[in-house]
């Protein structure tokens, strides 16, 4: 974990705002006169050599000690306000997850990132879908061998969350496909992955016992699944619950401004000092298409096709696959989403690429999102009019603004 701060405070001046050699320095009391009784009431001015000396002055009077208390007051306000920045950067689920907190003293900060980085660290194993070790590992083997597995708290909110996302997008977003994602090779750190794609035969196999979320039954922290094709994957909403939980837990330390950003995808709340937390929307390829300026406490997640892939000689084939069929979506790029919660945002971005140009509104409408930017694979950008009155555009960008509260 790399931790930094604003930078440490200035140097404190004396009173009389003027420079001082060490030993004149150590010569001088409180409110700047001089220990020496030969030298007091006297201050200090420049030599040609710039070395400062004592040169006789008028004693301090009332009105100008409390002109030079306010003076000081305001130096150190100043020097507080430029301290206020502590920042911090993890890496987990694959990215860098950078921390910033705002206002936060030095102590919340120090406990905050220790606190976060620990979190992190157990979520990172626990939900990890290949390697072993993990609940998530464990809770897989044992749907597939029909028996019943115990989960943490945690994991279950994400499967309950999960049923709900599943239903209501028309299964666009399913994390029970583990299956379809391990036979393309996507349970994998390291791409692009060079080779043809699986045989439809393995892929129809799969999709012939219809794995879901819903097929799992929850009692408590038991899990169980009749159907032992259900294979958990949370690669499309663990970034978005990691970075709940953490503002969550930052909120609960008392600090009141912070942004959590999981490579691009993050949650902020309160303000960045006098103005708003502002955050890129990334462009697919590199670049951004804009900013938007985070109102009080809002997640903004991107789900994009465009670095993870699988390629041949042939084709490119991205790595976010239709649950449906089993295979890579092709003609959305990327699908931005704002939202109040981060597990929510982060699925249904997946799940509006899942639906593809024709589908996405019909599926904003069924999640009641309300602020989406959609890229399609030329780069032409679709998004929702809540979400072009918010954007500030990098450039002149070609968009068609569309309506998802009109049914279609």
């Amino acid at each position: 974990m790399r931790i930094g701060g604003g930078g440490g405070l200035p140097a404190v001046p004396v009173v009389h705002l003027v420079q001082m050699n060490p030993s004149a320095r150590k010569k001088m009391n409180t409110w700047g006169q001089s220990k020496n009784p030969n030298t007091r009431g006297q201050r200090t001015s420049p030599n040609r050599q710039g070395v400062f000396t004592l040169t006789p002055h008028i004693p301090l009077g009332p009105v100008l000690k409390y002109l030079v208390t306010f003076l000081f007051c305001l130096v150190l306000l100043a020097a507080c306000h430029r301290n206020q920045e502590q920042n911090a950067e993890l890496f987990v689920f694959g990215t860098i997850v950078e921390i910033k907190l705002w206002g936060a003293t030095q102590e919340q900060s120090d406990r905050a990132f220790a606190e976060l980085q620990q979190m992190f660290n157990g979520m990172h194993r626990d939900w990890h879908a290949w390697e072993p070790g993990g609940r998530l590992t464990d809770i897989n083997q044992a749907f597939a061998q029909g028996q019943t597995a115990e989960a943490d708290a945690d994991i279950v909110e994400i499967i309950r969350r999960s049923q709900g996302i599943e239903q209501r997008s028309g299964g666009r977003f399913n994390p029970a496909i583990g299956g379809l994602i391990s036979l393309w090779g996507f349970h994998t750190s390291d791409y692009p992955i060079i080779g043809p794609p699986p045989n439809q035969a393995s892929i129809d196999e799969i999709l012939a016992h219809h794995p879901s979320s819903r097929d799992i039954h929850l009692d408590g922290l038991q899990l169980r699944s009749e159907n032992p094709y259900v294979q958990l994957d949370f690669g499309g909403i663990a970034k978005g619950y990691a970075v709940d939980l953490a503002i969550e837990r930052l909120r609960d330390l008392g600090v009141t401004s912070a942004i959590v950003n999981a490579g691009g995808d993050l949650r902020a709340m309160g303000r960045h000092g006098d103005r708003p937390w502002n955050v890129a929307v990334r462009k697919p390829g590199g670049g951004i298409i804009g900013a938007v300026e985070v109102r009080g406490d809002e997640a903004l997640f991107t789900s994009g096709n465009y670095e993870r892939f699988r390629q041949d000689q042939l084709k490119r084939y991205p790595h976010i696959l239709d649950p449906r069929s089993g295979w890579p979506v092709e003609d959305v790029a990327s699908v931005t989403v704002i939202a109040a919660e981060g597990i929510v945002a982060d699925a249904a971005a997946t799940a509006l690429v899942v639906a593809g140009l024709d589908g996405w509104p019909a599926v904003a409408q069924a999640l009641d999102l309300h602020q989406v930017l959609v890229v399609d694979e030329s780069g032409m950008v679709y998004l929702t009019p809540e979400m072009e009155r918010r954007m500030q555009f990098s450039g002149d960008v070609e968009r068609v603004i569309m309506d998802v509260s009109v049914t279609r």
